[in-house]
Parts: structure tokens; C-alpha cells; sequence
């Protein structure tokens, strides 16, 4: 059974833009996984000045844009169809393992979600 999982990476906008050694690390980890059959889709996110957020409140739609306060903006995300929760678990430690060799200083977190209703 393939199941969905998305890796959402959370970092803060100050670290500025990757090193060049972590988007080499990156396109050779992506291409990787691409040819392994288990990533989806991958992409960073721009800041989120540029975000615009769609609320509900009180019944009521309200239209915002960023920037917004939130402790750890997305930053990025990849989606993979894998076995079982350790094979994205060590994909995304993997990715996660390559900012801290490539980026000195550089902090943040992935959050792993399973995609719901996307069980094969």
C-alpha cells in the first residue's frame, strides 16, 4: 500500500537564501528520491510578505496579506508516496541533515503529515 506524506519545512526568513552547496545538495537529494519513485512534488516558498491568507471569523471572510506573525513560516515542502511513515521519516532526515552539514548556524524544523485519504 502507498500511502501520501508531506514534509513541510519550517525555518525563520532571517537565514536569507540557501548556500549554493545546499541547492546542490538539494537537486542531487530531489533527483534522488524523483528516481526512486517516491517524490511527488518539491518547491520552496517566497517570504511571507508575499503571502495572502483567506480567514474565516465570526462568519465572516476576510482577506489579509502577509507579512504575518508566526514563529516559523513554511519555508518549503515535498510530497512523497512511500510504504509506511520511517521511509518519509528518513527521507526528510536526510534533507534535514543536509542543512545542518551545508549551512552553518542555520536552524528549523519539518513537520511530517500523512495526506488524508490518499491511502493505495
Amino acid at each position: 500500500m502507498i500511502m501520501r506524506f508531506i514534509s513541510i519545512l519550517r525555518t525563520s526568513e532571517a537565514h536569507g537564501f540557501p548556500p549554493p552547496a545546499l541547492h546542490e545538495g538539494m537537486a542531487a537529494l530531489g533527483a534522488e528520491a524523483a528516481a526512486a519513485g517516491v517524490l511527488v512534488d518539491t518547491a520552496g516558498l517566497l517570504p511571507i510578505t508575499t503571502a495572502t491568507k483567506i480567514t474565516v471569523a465570526d462568519g465572516e471572510l476576510i482577506t489579509s496579506d502577509g507579512p504575518f506573525d508566526e514563529p516559523a513560516p513554511i519555508g518549503a515542502y515535498a510530497v512523497y508516496d512511500v510504504a509506511d511513515r520511517a521511509e518519509v521519516v528518513a527521507w526528510t532526515r536526510r534533507f534535514m541533515d543536509l542543512h545542518r552539514r551545508t549551512w552553518p548556524g542555520w536552524s528549523g524544523e519539518s513537520e511530517i503529515r500523512q495526506v488524508f485519504g490518499r491511502e493505495g
